[in-house]
């Protein structure tokens, strides 16, 4: 503010401020305005697919597949699929996806490198005039910024989430990257401005090589965008890349495209796709475990058979989770008393087991498994994960790290108890297995 502002202009300042901001808010629609930011922090499977599948298609992927974010393409002159074959693709699908636990990656295919070889560009590319620091680049990177908004607000994807630019494989010279560079940077300015966070995606040998170098050999020239999305298909699921250098875009800012397009089926339901792994946010974290009973460590890699008159520390696990359910009223002892067993049956009795006061593993996997049933899967970190590695740990020889985080070893496990018990081996735990955990069946 300078010297010469009077209280009349500051107020007037503020008061445009305030009304900026209310008309901004009126003007989200009620879809964003419910809708949560996307993709937020994850670390886990996603794909991308040309036509946003249907809800039926979604909702068997969602229960039987491993991916849990999909790529939507929602702006720009270039898309393969534009508006005309996007029949789907509404706020309603969107704010389904976001409500049942789906990542959106939003997707702009518009303008290209200048020196792009691929014919259905030539009229829609970048410009690589150089005037003014690539000036009319800019200027393109700021409508398609505006343009994307534009859309995403239309879907309700809500301010604060990831918008992706699209920039495919190119080959040329100084001015064909730095003007691509110039548009991207603009992009990644305007998104700022108006509320969003900038990814990019591109191939790894050019647009991600490129961003890179000039993070590092021009870091002040270029606006980078906040993620990037590096399609190198080596067919690894993870998020390393030989097209950037190891502190670049970590931890948890990239996307790995690992293997381009071909079709996986789910639940009975095929599409086409490209395959991605996910590491954003702050990834996939799982929350801090309060203490139970006071410190009692309830989680073990094996539950073993109790029965009256038995001693040792998992005596304390068994009364514990008893006491938490207020079904035994005891002191934690060492010792398995007639108390404990009265307790055991109590549970036994109430959730339609063979009551016998003994703490067997069907006992134990009731026990453990007990709570709310939520989908959870690959990149899920919960609360309810940890409940289903100790149950697992007691229906199986699984012996889980309990940890919270859903990882490969869990998905392993959840897929052999799916398998011994006669169910779909997803390896997804969903109502199907939540509901044969609970009633202790191993």
């Amino acid at each position: 503010m300078s010297p010469s502002s009077t209280p009349g202009r500051v107020a007037s300042v503020v008061l445009t401020a305030v009304l900026t901001l209310a008309a901004s808010l009126l003007a989200a629609t009620p879809a964003q305005a419910a809708n949560r930011v996307t993709p937020g922090s994850f670390t886990g499977y996603g794909f991308d697919q040309c036509v946003a599948p249907t809800q039926a298609k979604m909702d068997a992927w969602l229960t039987s597949s491993p991916y849990w974010a999909v790529g939507i393409y929602i702006a720009g002159d270039n898309r393969y699929c534009g508006d005309d074959l996007q029949v789907n693709l509404d706020s309603t699908w969107v704010a389904s996806q976001l409500r049942k636990g789906w990542r959106l990656l939003p997707i702009t295919v518009g303008r290209q490198a200048s020196c792009s070889s691929v014919a259905r560009y030539e009229d829609r590319r970048i410009s690589a005039d150089p005037t003014r620091s690539y000036a009319k680049a800019r200027e393109q990177g700021r409508i398609e910024a505006r343009d994307t908004v534009r859309a995403a607000r239309a879907l309700g994807i809500t301010v604060g989430s990831t918008l992706w630019y699209d920039l495919e494989h190119f080959t040329g010279g100084d001015r064909c990257r730095d003007s691509a560079l110039s548009f991207l940077s603009a992009w990644t300015v305007k998104l700022h401005a108006l509320g969003y966070r900038s990814g990019v995606y591109s191939s790894g040998s050019s647009g991600i090589r490129a961003l890179d170098d000039a993070r590092v050999l021009s870091p002040r020239r270029y606006a980078m965008p906040d993620q990037v999305w590096v399609a190198e298909w080596n067919g690894r699921a993870d998020v390393s890349s030989s097209y950037l250098r190891p502190d670049g875009w970590m931890p948890h800012a990239r996307v790995h495209q690992y293997r381009g397009d071909h079709t996986e089926r789910y639940g009975g339901v095929s599409i086409t796709i490209d395959s991605n792994y996910l590491d954003l946010g702050r990834g996939s974290v799982a929350p801090r475990e309060g203490r139970h009973c006071g410190g009692v460590d309830v989680s073990k890699s094996h539950y073993r058979r109790l029965v009256r008159g038995d001693q040792g520390a998992m005596v304390k696990v068994v009364q514990c989770l008893l006491r938490e359910k207020r079904l035994y009223r005891g002191d934690l002892r060492f010792t398995y008393t007639r108390k404990t067993a009265r307790a055991v049956k109590r549970f036994q009795a109430t959730r339609s087991l063979p009551v016998n006061s003994r703490t067997n593993a069907r006992t134990w996997t009731a026990l453990l498994a007990e709570g709310p049933a939520p989908l959870v899967k690959v990149g899920s970190a919960s609360h309810a994960v940890r409940r289903a590695q100790r149950a697992l740990n007691a229906a199986t020889s699984a012996r889980l790290d309990v940890t919270g985080l859903f990882d490969a070893a869990t998905t392993r496990a959840v897929r052999t108890y799916q398998r011994d018990r006669g169910l779909r081996a997803t390896g997804v735990l969903a109502a199907d297995t939540w509901s044969q955990l609970k009633r202790g069946l191993s």
